[in-house]
């Protein structure tokens, strides 16, 4: 029997060796190859892909004229949490499994946006802007918001957004969430409606999967629902801010600030204004970021497509396939 071949669909920031390494141990072959993450683009497969049977993605766009070039594709694994460059559908009718890391980086990413939260209440760029050109107390103009008088809003309320929660819970006045699909809180956690999340919360933080419906979800409406002088924290999807909006917010003081870790369009261009704006934090997508993380994020997709083809199925699974006979 030939040895299964994985396809790697491109090169992100993260090395791709270890994955390779442990299915090439593990009795398989594996290209890599440099497939678009825009929708439009022409994908240049490499020789050979067409008899793939799992796919390990990053950012590149999996949709159903790429899948159909790639006939024996089976199981879809993915380098991050998020599925948005997946066609699920088109991997749905045809019966492919796709797996998602899942807590890869709960930990890195909830203390990423409670550091977020921190330096941008407490004014941290300002001060550190201070005594970096020489000056002291009397030069700092702002004046920062007690913690505990504030409400922090949740936008999603899955693992991130509870580990969030609990860590901020004892440095925050409150902590409410809005989620659709959530139906009980943790402690020190209320569930509310977006409406009431919009009004009451001082600081906003995102933590929802960016979908067809969450695209562009905090735009120009939301913004004008948003308590005068809130804040705001990203770090799950870029799109799910509409940035025009975003900056009329900060010109008309409606927002105090903003600290955001994803942007659209990643990277953004080097003279990109959110990079210089001193109403923003922008940190360089790193909020996942560890060397704990950095282990699950290389391996684990590789040990998610060995789980596939040695029990044919995937417990855990965003897209249910069809069940095989194992390949190995």
């Amino acid at each position: 029997m030939s040895r299964p071949l994985v396809l790697f669909t491109d090169e992100t920031d993260l090395d791709p060796g270890p994955g390779r390494a442990l299915l090439e141990q593990a009795g398989c072959d594996t290209l890599l190859a440099a497939l678009p993450s825009s929708a439009g683009q022409v994908s240049e497969l490499p020789d050979g892909a067409e008899r793939a049977v799992a796919l390990i993605v990053g950012y590149a766009r999996i949709d159903a004229p790429l899948l159909d070039r790639l006939p024996h594709v089976e199981c879809i694994a993915t380098m991050s949490a998020g599925t948005d460059m997946i066609d699920l559908e088109a991997c749905r009718s045809r019966g492919i499994w796709v797996v998602n890391l899942v807590d890869a980086a709960t930990e890195e990413v909830a203390a990423h946006a409670l550091m977020l939260l921190l330096a941008l209440e407490r004014s941290l760029p300002e001060s550190l802007a201070v005594t970096a050109r020489g000056g002291w107390t009397e030069a700092v103009n702002s004046v920062p918001r007690r913690l505990s008088e504030l409400t922090l809003g949740l936008f999603g309320f899955g693992r991130i957004a509870r580990r969030l929660a609990e860590i901020a819970a004892p440095v925050v006045g409150r902590v409410i969430a809005y989620d659709p699909y959530a139906s009980a809180a943790g402690d020190n956690v209320e569930i509310v409606g977006r409406e009431q999340l919009l009004a009451e919360s001082d600081v906003l933080s995102l933590h929802s999967p960016l979908t067809p419906e969450t695209e562009g979800v905090i735009d120009e409406a939301a913004f004008a629902a948003m308590r005068q002088g809130a804040s705001l924290i990203n770090v799950a999807r870029g799109e799910l801010v509409n940035y025009s909006a975003l900056g009329a917010a900060l010109d008309s003081g409606r927002l105090r600030g903003a600290a955001l870790d994803v942007l659209q369009g990643e990277p953004p261009s080097a003279d990109d204004p959110l990079r210089r704006d001193a109403r923003v934090l922008v940190t360089p997508h790193v909020a996942f970021l560890s060397d704990g993380s950095l282990e699950r994020y290389t391996l684990d997709p590789a040990r998610n497509v060995l789980a596939w083809l040695r029990a044919g199925r995937l417990d855990h699974a965003v897209v249910r396939g069809e069940a095989r006979v194992p390949q190995r």
